[in-house]
């Protein structure tokens, strides 16, 4: 294949920002996935970075600042994408954040051990003409390899700067900013180079260039020759873009590029984007073959991630292994996590003690134990282990063995009606405990097929998300104590096999179908950084922190003032004080028998106005119907409270139990509580988990299902996955109640 190359000189626009060093310089972080660019963001921006959206789409936008040599620099790490091509929202996102933001240097993260693959993707930055500079990483993976890859040669051939660096471990990054910031400040001219696709691509490019710079038609946004490319990859948000600025010229583009592709089917049975992707890799391979590459070992060799591949993705050992790490995840979590949870449980003890002894009796009191206390300090008494959780999760993920679950899982999926891109959304969502919902049905925006996207993004907020982790760690913790991380192992995977039940039931009625293929890249194995796991384990638990400290602390306080007004009418007042005043005479001389009866009254009056209070009605509505799954009105209050988050469970827990007692420092924690409660057994404890696990998703995920697809799936989502709950729930207190 005859390739040629011609550069095009674009003018460069004045960024009069970066006249003075003390204006920040704005840098984007682009390449395929598994390149490194998250852990090279890390290790440039450390803790100085946030977490946002980008606008009007729910795709994580990671912002972050440094300095180097007193400049002052401004850092995205856009999505990792494989094209410019705008076939998934993270194509799209970072097209239209370099063609928008304009950012004034792109840095490209190269994997070296994958290089023509990676390069795919550079030759298009080449096209559109952005300030480029290459960080050539992965170079002591590609040595391992027996790769060799001649930087200065490449360099040469596509007219751009390139660093190797190991992002990792920090090598060759202080160069590569360096180098970054110089491309940054320079006032030459951008430089977009013009690949040739031969003589049919190349004639149909040149008539859509002049019509395009006739009328100069998206030429604000993009170079007309990348139009003009895009146009004949058929790329459906360059034609939606066209059709909004100039639905005649647009129109008339489309027809010829409609001409071409025709031409093409007659002629060799190929379309133009198939033509452009050949001559695309036709041109990489004119470039590395030109000494820029050779293997020193034989090519054929498996190297040491496809060594561990074949026993971690094998048919009968993977699965296997897959649930021993799974269940050693948890143990992990569990042992470690005892003795820091046991200390939070302490301190908020003593809290409660201290706001006993100093506060008078009253609402104000009442409000910080109940609560507050009670409240809160039930959610956040959890961090160290959701911090052990997530460490553990971060060593799955930075890995890469996450990537072979996927892989793994893909088998399985297929059988339920789902496609492999689906394992991640599950994953996502607390496939292995800990994650969230929401990005969890973000991420079905990876898979092509509607009614495959649909049966996912219903199913994924049945996984154990973080939210539920908290809940079903006190209950399993409170009744199955000597079995802790076998019973949350067994949970979940009873989540996942409800989920894939659930799935299969909706593709085989309301979303029938057939799944379609699925092909995954599997990245090489790595040993994480500390740095990377110590990031994302603080990143998690921070959200989570968050959200206990405004939140659930809101929703608290308000379910605490719903169980505590209107309080008891004066007549049944009267009467528990009619009550003190005959215990009193009667019991004068047993001191220790009147204490036990004033004792038990305060108990009773505390559950009476409890039971009188608005949410303590709305919970004894519901009992009637609850009975059947064992649930009693107290647990009623705090179910509802979970509609809003699933921590509120925990919170309102805390208060609903702590409201009957008399002395907090008796109270004990609120596992004890339940266990002594008479009204929750071991059976109870397992048609709670069932129905936490499975009914309405939270009102956020809600929401963001909604955004996804519909109000009517959202609405769906609720009705649906709470009956479900209620009635897997119902089956299993009768059921277990014969025994």
């Amino acid at each position: 294949m005859a390739v040629t190359v011609s550069v095009v000189t674009v003018k460069k626009k004045t960024n009069s920002k970066n006249i003075m060093s003390k204006q920040p310089i704005t840098m984007a972080l682009a390449g395929n996935p598994n390149a490194g660019k998250t852990t090279l963001f890390n290790r440039l921006t450390g803790a100085r970075q946030h977490v946002g959206n980008y606008p009007g789409i729910t795709v994580d936008h990671k912002e972050g600042f440094f300095s180097h040599d007193s400049q002052q620099v401004s850092i995205t790490d856009l999505p990792g994408t494989y094209s410019l091509t705008a076939y998934s929202i993270e194509e799209i996102v970072t097209r239209d954040f370099l063609t928008g933001q304009k950012p004034d240097v792109v840095i490209n993260i190269v994997d070296a051990s994958n290089l023509e693959r990676n390069l795919y993707l550079t030759t298009q930055f080449l096209e559109m003409g952005v300030p480029l500079i290459i960080a050539l990483n992965m170079m002591d993976v590609a040595k391992d390899r027996g790769i060799e890859v001649r930087h200065k040669k490449l360099s040469e051939l596509l007219g751009i700067t390139i660093i190797p660096i190991i992002a990792r471990s920090g090598e060759g990054t202080d160069e590569l900013i360096t180098k970054a910031i110089e491309i940054a400040k320079s006032d030459r001219n951008w430089q977009a180079m013009d690949i040739t696709y031969g003589e049919d691509l190349d004639e149909s490019l040149l008539e859509i260039i002049a019509s395009i710079k006739n009328q100069q038609f998206l030429e604000d946004i993009y170079p007309p020759r990348f139009t003009a490319i895009k146009y004949l990859e058929h790329d459906d948000e360059m034609l939606r873009k066209g059709q909004a600025v100039d639905p005649l010229l647009a129109s008339k583009l489309e027809e010829t590029v409609t001409k071409v592709s025709d031409h093409l089917q007659k002629t060799t049975e190929v379309y133009p984007e198939a033509i452009i992707a050949d001559y695309r890799y036709g041109f990489i391979k004119s470039i590395v073959r030109q000494g820029v590459l050779t293997h020193k070992f034989d090519t054929d060799r498996l190297y040491t991630s496809d060594k561990i591949d074949k026993v971690l993705t094998n048919r009968l050992l993977g699965p296997l292994i897959m649930l021993a790490i799974l269940f050693g995840l948890y143990q992990f979590t569990f042992s470690w996590s005892e003795i820091p949870v046991s200390w939070m449980e302490g301190l908020f003890g003593w809290l409660g003690s201290v706001v006993e002894s100093t506060l008078p009796d009253g609402m104000l009191k009442s409000m910080i134990i109940s609560g507050v206390i009670d409240g809160v300090g039930g959610v956040l008494g959890f961090v160290p282990l959701i911090m052990f959780m997530f460490f553990g999760i971060a060593i799955l993920e930075d890995s890469g063995y996450l990537a072979r679950v996927a892989f793994m899982m893909d088998r399985i999926f297929h059988l339920f009606g789902l496609h492999g891109s689906s394992v991640m959304p599950f994953i996502v969502s607390g496939g292995i405990a800990g994650g969230c919902a929401v990005p969890g049905v973000m991420a079905t925006r990876t898979l092509r097929s509607p009614k495959e996207r649909i049966a996912t993004l219903l199913t994924v907020p049945f996984m154990n998300c973080g939210a539920k982790v908290p809940v079903l760690v006190l209950l399993i913790g409170a009744f199955f104590a000597e079995h802790k991380a076998l019973y949350m192992f067994l949970f979940t995977l009873l989540a996942w096999f409800v989920a894939l039940v659930a799935a299969k039931f909706l593709r085989m009625t309301v979303l029938r179908g057939e799944a379609t293929p699925f092909v995954m890249e599997l990245p090489p194995y790595r040993f994480p950084t500390l740095r990377g796991l110590l990031i994302h384990t603080w990143e998690r638990t921070w959200q989570y922190i968050k959200k206990a400290g405004t939140v659930i602390l809101g929703i608290s306080i308000l379910l605490w003032a719903l169980m505590t007004f209107p309080g008891l009418p004066q007549t049944t007042q009267d009467q528990f004080a009619t009550e003190v005043t005959v215990a009193t005479t009667n019991f004068a001389k047993q001191p220790d028998l009147l204490q036990s009866e004033l004792t038990r009254i305060k108990q009773e009056q505390s559950a009476a106005r409890l039971k009188n209070s608005i949410a303590g009605k709305i919970g004894s509505f519901f009992e009637p119907l609850s009975s059947f799954a064992g649930f009693d009105w107290r647990t009623n209050i705090a179910m509802l409270g979970g509609f809003a988050a699933k921590e509120v469970i925990i919170s309102t827990l805390g208060t609903v139990y702590s409201m009957g007692e008399v002395d907090a420092e008796d109270s004990g924690s609120l596992g004890d509580r339940l266990v002594k409660d008479p009204n929750w057994n071991r059976v109870v404890a397992v048609s709670a988990l069932i129905f936490i696990m499975f009914y309405a998703p939270c009102f956020v995920t809600v929401v963001c299902i909604a955004k996804e697809s519909s109000w009517n799936w959202a609405i769906f989502s609720m009705v649906f996955n709470t009956v479900f709950a209620f009635i897997a729930s119902v089956t299993v207190f009768q059921i277990g109640s014969l025994f």
